[in-house]
């Protein structure tokens, strides 16, 4: 992490109180999973908090993100609420989706989030979609595009950087690259070794960032996110990153090393910020202590508030199935 710069300092410490927020939250999501209160399966975003926090920071409230299966982080980032996430997870009423989509579909279009996602690959074709909204409405917004390295294989991701290409569209597509897509690490998924060239094919800028350092990616994003709402059209950001626990709670996660997994903690985002702004003495250990309090306080009551709610009517399994009438 570079020293932290006057001028940044404030917002650094701003990112650095979402980034404990986002591993807060996972941290918690793992241990009730653990504890057999959550249904499904959860797959959490701990390692990558830097990306989502320094992406989405310059975004406008109108502005629209995709996500992934692995969207905690995406969805806090772009401002959902933590207590609506939790008793989505607990599958209760109160939930953004009324405790039908779990972990993996959480969605709030009212506040731009178009869907974390359960199919690999998924949310670039979305973000076309809300990219030529944007363009044939002539509107200023963006969207942003999250997706891991193990999508770069599927068809419909090239399908739709061509088709942004083409149409010059406001979208930034955020490629998180945690060397593993599901077990499979990536040098043994893709024939070129990183991705910047997937950009010139599709001719759209390219830049590969350090996915552990929030100032990177907010760096990087500002750029990409200033020229699509400039009408630059779309650009690809590859952050290197990796992401601490398994691909699912519960993953033995026999395809990777210790020795591996703690020279990436070496490079902890939320830990190697903090250090340096204690270093640079823009917070000391009191101001420490109680960020990192608030956040744990803050998702003790997402986890009461989860708890408290009740289960949806069995009936409305039934509401949202057809469109209503024209």
């Amino acid at each position: 992490m570079p020293n932290v710069v006057a001028e940044h300092a404030d917002r650094l410490v701003d990112q650095f109180r979402e980034m404990v927020l986002v591993r807060e939250f996972e941290t918690r999501v793992s241990s009730l999973f653990e504890d057999n209160e959550l249904p499904g399966f959860v797959h959490l975003y701990i390692g990558q908090e830097a990306i989502a926090t320094g992406a989405c920071w310059g975004l406008k409230d109108d502005d629209y993100i995709t996500s992934t299966h692995r969207g905690h982080g995406h969805s806090i980032a772009k401002g959902l609420d933590p207590d609506r996430m939790m008793a989505e997870l607990f599958g209760k009423e109160t939930g953004y989706c009324g405790g039908k989509s779990g972990s993996m579909h959480i969605a709030d279009v009212d506040q731009g989030m178009l869907g974390a996602n359960g199919i690999v690959g998924a949310g670039p074709s979305l973000a076309v979609g809300a990219g030529l909204s944007i363009q044939q409405n002539d509107e200023d917004r963006v969207c942003l595009s999250f997706f891991g390295e193990g999508a770069m294989a599927e068809g419909v991701v090239h399908e739709s950087m061509n088709l942004a290409g083409v149409q010059d569209l406001p979208v930034v597509f955020v490629c998180e690259n945690n060397q593993y897509g599901e077990m499979t690490p990536a040098q043994d998924q893709h024939s070129v070794e990183g991705f910047e060239a997937r950009g010139d094919v599709y001719d759209m800028p390219a830049e590969t960032v350090d996915g552990m350092s929030v100032q990177s990616v907010h760096d990087a994003a500002t750029r990409a996110t200033e020229r699509a709402r400039n009408g630059g059209g779309p650009s690809l950001l590859i952050c290197e990153t990796y992401r601490y626990h398994g691909h699912y709670e519960g993953d033995p996660m026999v395809y990777r090393t210790e020795a591996e997994v703690e020279e990436w903690r070496e490079r902890d985002p939320v830990d190697t910020l903090e250090s340096s702004l204690l270093e640079s003495g823009h917070v000391d250990g009191d101001d420490v202590a109680a960020i990192r309090a608030e956040a744990s306080e803050r998702i003790d009551e997402a986890v009461e508030f989860a708890r408290a709610s009740e289960y949806p009517d069995p009936e409305s399994a039934f509401e949202g199935v057809y469109s209503e009438e024209l």
